[in-house]
């Protein structure tokens, strides 16, 4: 029996399947590799490849032949598919503004691919898929919680997740796939994007560059920390919804953030002190499609699983620091 993790080179992905190794699980793991920041990526897998119980396949998500064959050959090889770890996707608010069909062919059609496959393969116990905290949009109360409206957002990607959400609901109803989303809050630490601003910001500090600072720092994160996201995903993915998830089918939303929202300008100053250097400040306005704060109200994904975030960023972003230095010899 195998996991199949999708996204393995990518920031959470390569995280996600280093634990499943860890723990003895056997994993098959699908990317790309194409898109931005692709020698990061390289380097991420590079880590994996070569381990026990890790089969890599390099195929698009939204390539449903190619899905499908190397789901065929992992049941060929004595290792079919159980369980999935869907977290491929494009990412970043900003960008889907400028590449609004690649989003759709990726986010959309490519998780309307990954739920074909969960329905057809036999003996599927559960399928856990990236949402995003994005879906939230313009709502203003906080903390965000999985029971507030979600109708209304602000860009492409938040409005490409919110419909993952709901084809999953459809998927679940349908045909009876235990499916959990989880609605990730501004994810940071070691393998880090590079489109994320712990990264941006510690670049920028490091070359004395100056550091965008949207709405005049009048902003706020529930910034979450690498490790803490990854206990949460496993212990989501242990535990298949039943119809108590939702009204008529095995399908649930959680929260996975921080529960607390960090002011910008907080996170400036302890990743100066981490760095040992002050930042040079571009305080710009408001951009499209984002949004002023975040929060996390994690009661949900804690009464399921007894999630507790352990790491906040006084201890995180020295982390994050270390591991940039390190990686880029700087």
């Amino acid at each position: 029996m195998s996991v199949l993790v999708t996204g393995v080179a990518g920031f959470i992905g390569s995280h996600v399947v280093e634990r499943l190794l860890l723990r003895g699980e056997t994993v098959v793991g699908v990317d790309s590799l194409d898109g931005e920041f692709v020698p990061l990526k390289q380097a991420r897998l590079a880590r994996l490849q070569g381990r026990a119980g890790f089969h890599f396949h390099r195929v698009d998500i939204a390539d449903q032949p190619g899905v499908e064959t190397l789901a065929a050959e992992a049941a060929g090889a004595g290792r079919p598919i159980r369980r999935i770890v869907h977290l491929a996707a494009l990412a970043g608010v900003r960008r889907s503004l400028e590449a609004p069909l690649r989003y759709v062919q990726t986010n959309l059609y490519g998780h309307t691919v990954i739920l074909e496959l969960a329905r057809r393969l036999p003996g599927i116990e559960h399928m856990v898929y990236a949402s995003s905290s994005s879906v939230y949009g313009g709502n203003t109360k906080l903390p965000f919680a999985e029971a507030d409206r979600v109708d209304t957002p602000v860009s492409v990607y938040a409005a490409t997740k919110r419909a993952d959400e709901l084809l999953s609901y459809s998927y679940a109803h349908l045909y009876r796939v235990p499916l959990s989303g989880l609605r990730f809050f501004t994810v940071y630490g070691p393998w880090g994007r590079p489109d994320m601003a712990a990264y941006i910001f510690a670049r920028n500090i490091l070359a004395g560059e100056p550091i965008p600072v949207f709405n005049g720092g009048d902003m706020a994160r529930d910034f979450t920390y690498i490790d803490d996201i990854v206990a949460g995903i496993m212990g989501i993915l242990d535990r298949p919804p039943t119809d108590r998830g939702a009204p008529g089918a095995p399908h649930c939303l959680f929260n996975i953030g921080n529960h607390q929202s960090e002011p910008l300008m907080r996170f400036i100053g302890v990743l100066e002190q981490a760095l040992g250097r002050k930042a040079i400040m571009d305080f710009q306005p408001m951009q499209p499609g984002d949004v002023k704060a975040s929060y996390a109200d994690i009661d949900g994904i804690h009464a399921a699983v007894g999630y507790q975030p352990t790491t906040p960023i006084d201890v995180g972003l020295p982390r994050f620091v270390a591991w940039y230095r390190e990686y880029h010899k700087v």
